[in-house]
């Protein structure tokens, strides 16, 4: 048995058909493109827009921050572009593990799927307790159960996962009506920002445009650098051009999410043309109001003196509008809550997609009868992220979940060539342009970002895939159906498994 054979095509086309009636097992088509970018947005806008902007304004790029945004948003175009060919002709639950697994091996999808669940389970749980401290901060909740310092347990961040944990195994239907009513309030008011904020920008706080790069404080050497100046031995610095690219790599955590939509391509109505609708406009939107509101907050107030906690509040709050900065508190709020819920529904999709294969007890990926949701690994991952977001104190663990992300990134770039050259007969009703060039500059985007991440970083990293790596080979490596096709029955065709 090798732990790169392929799951074949034809296997993940047929699960990807079964749609839970008729008397066959399966996740319930009920979703439209617009329901598509309401859950796309509704993950890609939250924490990275109303914290990182003002944290890595202060400390990486200034102004340029910007510019890291845009970086950012380019990178996570191309692989988007990635993302809709795939998700348009094998549109199936687990997205990029699913992509994997067809293509480059058992391995590689185990890898990418483990990473996955990292990406959401975390982001999901660090969201949760800054729903919390900002609910905390609205309406002058205790922190002792609602903030970070002094508190055991954060109830506020527990009870938010399990009620939007509950909302995601009863229906996709309710969940994607709550994602849109949410996604609907945040835009809006994120448009608000843009234009109220217009009014108070300073020309003197843009410039310079990129600060003079500077030597790094004591805090951010050592592990605490990038790869690529640990790598060539560079003096740790900030600022200057090369800290607008590191700060693109961590506000990259702000792109983390629109591939959720890749996820639902088993729920999705028209999937092979509403997939590529969902996935690019999610990014088309997103990053548009991110360039937007980025420049009004460091137009708006002198980037030495931003606040890291709460930069476009405290902007507003800073020009004497504070009505206007509790507007944006409930952005937040909204925002937050949608980026919970949508990644508390991919979370189940993925551990769904690799129960059903085996490398989990598969007996977890049951679907509910009458809600037609994977309730079972739904409930064990809402359960999870609650204790992760009630006991894991808030900290800077964006880039943890940035260099998950943009690992899944580079993988499915690379699928898209692999997939054209072994399976050229299958229908793409959606083609990245200029392919294989353009998916191999998408490989190598995602991967430069990662070496602007750091060495600590890569370590935490590493450990999880050391985790991960035990669990595969203790029991999915022979348990998993391949598996155990090879060894009962090694010359028919692998069952179709639901």
């Amino acid at each position: 048995m090798s732990v790169l054979r392929t799951k074949p095509i034809k296997d993940v086309v047929a699960q990807g058909a079964a749609d839970g009636t008729g008397g066959r097992p399966g996740l319930r088509r009920r979703l439209r493109a617009v329901d598509l970018m309401g859950f796309g947005i509704g993950m890609v806008i939250g924490t990275g827009i109303f914290t990182l902007t003002g944290i890595e304004a202060k400390n990486h790029a200034g102004p340029g921050v910007v510019v890291s945004f845009a970086v950012a948003g380019v990178v996570a175009l191309l692989a988007a572009l990635c993302y809709a060919e795939l998700a348009s002709c094998v549109p199936t639950a687990g997205s990029a593990y699913t992509y994997a697994y067809a293509t480059m091996g058992e391995i590689v999808a185990w890898i990418i799927g483990w990473d996955l669940l990292l990406e959401f389970a975390l982001g999901s749980a660090v969201v949760g307790r800054g729903w919390s401290g900002y609910l905390a901060e609205l309406l002058d909740l205790p922190t002792a159960w609602f903030g970070e310092e002094g508190s055991i347990v954060n109830l506020g961040a527990v009870a938010i996962v399990l009620i939007l944990g509950l909302v995601a195994i009863v229906g996709i239907r309710e969940s994607a009506r709550v994602a849109n009513l949410l996604v609907l309030v945040k835009v809006a008011i994120c448009v608000f920002v843009v234009v109220a904020g217009l009014f108070f920008v300073r020309a003197a706080n843009l410039s310079p445009f990129i600060p003079s790069a500077e030597p790094a404080s004591s805090g951010e050497d050592g592990i605490r650098q990038p790869v690529t100046q640990a790598i060539f031995g560079l003096e740790p610095s900030v600022f200057g051009f090369a800290g607008v690219l590191t700060a693109a790599a961590v506000v990259f955590f702000a792109y983390t999410g629109f591939e959720a939509v890749a996820n639902l391509g088993e729920e999705t109505k028209k999937p092979r043309r509403d997939l590529p609708l969902g996935l690019l406009g999610t990014l088309a939107i997103s990053t548009v109001l991110y360039i937007g509101v980025s420049l009004v907050v460091v137009g708006m107030v002198p980037y030495t003196e931003i606040d890291e906690g709460a930069p476009i509040a405290s902007a507003f709050e800073a020009a004497g509008a504070r009505w206007a900065a509790n507007l944006v508190s409930i952005a937040a709020i909204a925002g937050l809550t949608s980026v919970i819920l949508v990644g508390l529904v991919a979370m189940g999709r993925i551990g769904f997609a690799i129960a059903r294969d085996g490398l989990v007890p598969p007996s977890i990926a049951k679907v509910h009868p009458r809600w037609g949701t994977p309730y079972r690994i739904s409930a064990i991952m809402t359960v999870g992220v609650a204790l992760l977001a009630g006991f894991l104190p808030l900290s800077a663990l964006a880039d943890l979940v940035s260099i998950g992300a943009l690992l899944a990134f580079v993988l499915v770039s690379v699928a898209v060539p692999i997939l054209r050259r072994s399976r050229p007969d299958l229908t793409r009703p959606f083609k990245v342009p200029f392919s294989p060039v353009l998916p191999i500059i998408s490989a190598l985007a995602c991967l430069y970002l990662m070496l602007n991440l750091s060495v600590e970083t890569w370590i935490r990293f590493l450990a999880w895939m050391l985790l991960g790596g035990l669990i595969y080979f203790g029991y999915g490596y022979r348990r998993n159906r391949l598996a155990r096709r090879e060894h009962a029955h090694p010359e028919e065709p692998t069952p179709i498994a639901h």
